[in-house]
Order: C-alpha cells, then sequence, then structure tokens
C-alpha cells in the first residue's frame, strides 16, 4: 500500500462525494462513498455532510474539496447549483469548524482541470492546457506548465448574444434536442472564440458527454488539438486530494494556531 494517501470531497448539486486517494497514481484508494446533497443545499447542511463523509472512512487529516461556483481564498463568491446563501460565505472557516479537519476548497472545474493535467488525457503535456467540463453549464480550467490559473470562467463568455453555456452546454443539446453535428458547430463557435482570447496548446473536452466523444469531438473544428478527459466522474476527487496534499501538506497541523 504505502502509497501516500490523500482525500477529496466532491460536492455537487445532487451528490456530495468523496474518498481518499492514492497520490502517486491519482486514483481513488477505496471506492467513494455518496450522500445525496441536502435540501435546501444551505452552508451548514452542505457542512455537516462533508463531516459524515469524512467520518465514514475515519479520515481526520487535511482535505480538498470542490464547489460548484467562484472559490476566491476559501470564499465563495457565486452560487449556480447549491442555495443562493452560499455567497458571501467563508467555505473554508465553515467546513474548518464543521469537521474539525482543515480544508482546501476549490472550483469544481478546476479541481478537474488539476486531475487531467497531472493523471489524465493532459498528463505530460507541458504550456498552457484549457479543460472545459460539457455538463448543465460549461465549466473551464486554465493549467500553465502544471499550475493551476484557479477560477477562469469561460463558460460565461458572450456568443452570438448569448451566454456561452446556454448555447453550448450539453444541457443545451439536449433541451434542443439538437443533432450531434448542430451541437459541434456551436461548440467549434464557442472554442474558436476561447482559442482567440487564450491560444491554449491543448484543450481537453471533459463531462459525462466525453464518453461518447466519437460522435461528437472529431466534428468540432478547432485548430487546438482536441482530445476527451479520460478521469470523467473522479476527476473532482482526484484534483481536490492533490491541491490539498500540494498546499497543506499531510499533517495539518501547522494551520491550527488561527483558532
Amino acid at each position: 500500500m504505502g502509497h501516500k494517501q490523500g482525500f477529496g470531497v466532491d460536492i455537487g448539486g445532487s451528490g456530495i462525494k468523496g474518498a481518499p486517494v492514492d497520490l502517486e497514481h491519482g486514483k481513488l484508494a477505496k471506492e467513494r462513498f455518496r450522500v445525496p446533497t441536502p435540501q435546501p443545499s444551505t452552508p451548514d447542511a452542505v457542512a455537516k455532510t462533508v463531516r459524515e463523509v469524512l467520518d465514514h472512512f475515519g479520515w481526520d487529516g487535511p482535505f480538498g474539496c470542490t464547489f460548484p461556483a467562484v472559490v476566491q481564498h476559501g470564499m465563495v463568491r457565486t452560487a449556480a447549483n447549491v442555495d443562493k446563501s452560499w455567497i458571501g460565505t467563508d467555505a473554508h472557516e465553515l467546513l474548518r469548524a464543521a469537521t474539525g479537519r482543515e480544508p482546501l476548497v476549490v472550483n469544481d472545474a478546476d479541481a478537474a482541470g488539476l486531475a487531467e493535467v497531472r493523471f489524465g488525457a493532459a498528463r505530460g503535456h507541458k504550456g498552457v492546457v484549457l479543460v472545459t467540463t460539457l455538463g448543465t453549464g460549461i465549466g473551464s480550467a486554465i493549467v500553465v506548465d502544471g499550475r493551476l490559473v484557479p477560477n477562469t470562467e469561460l463558460g460565461h463568455l458572450e456568443l452570438d448574444g448569448h451566454d456561452a453555456e446556454s448555447r453550448a452546454a450539453e444541457s443545451a443539446r439536449e433541451r434542443e434536442d439538437l443533432s450531434w453535428e448542430d451541437w459541434a458547430a456551436r461548440l467549434t463557435r464557442y472554442y474558436r472564440h476561447v482559442e482567440d482570447l487564450v491560444w491554449p496548446d491543448l484543450i481537453v473536452a471533459g463531462g459525462g458527454v466525453s464518453k461518447k466523444a466519437e460522435k461528437w469531438l472529431p466534428l468540432v473544428q478547432a485548430r487546438t488539438e482536441l482530445v476527451p478527459a479520460t478521469l470523467l466522474n473522479t476527476a473532482g476527487i482526484v484534483g481536490a486530494a492533490v491541491l490539498a496534499a500540494e498546499q497543506l501538506g499531510h499533517a495539518g497541523k501547522r494551520h491550527h494556531h488561527k483558532h
């Protein structure tokens, strides 16, 4: 076993999932444990559930936690898929108080993006990697030479007079019953727009729809190499655990002086 382990929790709109992570191989060290997201998903209710996930594994060290929002230095700034009362919440302090462990809170797309660069589709890729998660919305992460540039919100670019994600997310394909060709044409417009702003060396397309990449990815005409994500639903947990291990270390003791 002797591999270093971390712990990741992935907070989603419908479920809160967590597992210990083998930090050397970027894999879950045990099967993940999932609890339905409390309704309403208020900060206190969610924090209690996160504690339940940690307690399930008896994990008492620092942990990484993804959140479906902009998270700036532990502060939640937006709330797309969770209760609006999260806006302005210090998620770091809240989770630390509720769990008794030291948390690192990170945007969900950022965590998944970092995991794809370290262990997935973009492994070993130098330069600027853009990871996009195509789902209900479009999440984005930019990783430059292995380092994350946090809180890019490239799903919210304006595209043809609309919020890009309302036109090009996987949810738009389902809502409008678009063919793969029509959806790919929208993604082409989207990625070309992003390319003009960021000039990535590689684009990774994630989200559940990347499982069906052969149906649509070859139809997208981007100038950047475009590849499907490989970690799929473990990426958030893995990325959060890696960031926490790197930024908090394993002991997590040196942060306790804040009390």
